[in-house]
């Protein structure tokens, strides 16, 4: 018999413990669509105001927030959503 046996490590065979992934806000991971709509709605919110309203001296800083709020809001909601699987 040979003396050193090749011994494999135990952490080798221990089964792997779930993996806390990054959080996600509890209102935007129960129904993503939602806020890919809002964030849509938003967008063309501000564009409305910018071609059509912008007359005043707020409304063209107003439709830039809200242009810029809505597309972050439609990229993170997207993330969210559920991969399709194409088999």
């Amino acid at each position: 018999m040979p003396r050193n046996k090749h011994k494999r490590k135990a952490s080798a065979h221990s089964k792997s413990k779930p993996v806390k992934g990054s959080r996600q806000s509890w209102i935007r991971a129960l129904n993503p669509k939602i806020f890919v709509l809002l964030g849509v709605f938003l967008v063309a919110l501000g564009a409305y105001l910018l071609i059509f309203k912008s007359h005043s001296g707020a409304m063209p800083g107003f439709a830039m927030l809200s242009i810029i709020a809505g597309m972050v809001i439609g990229v993170f909601a997207g993330f969210s959503l559920p991969k399709k699987k194409t088999d």
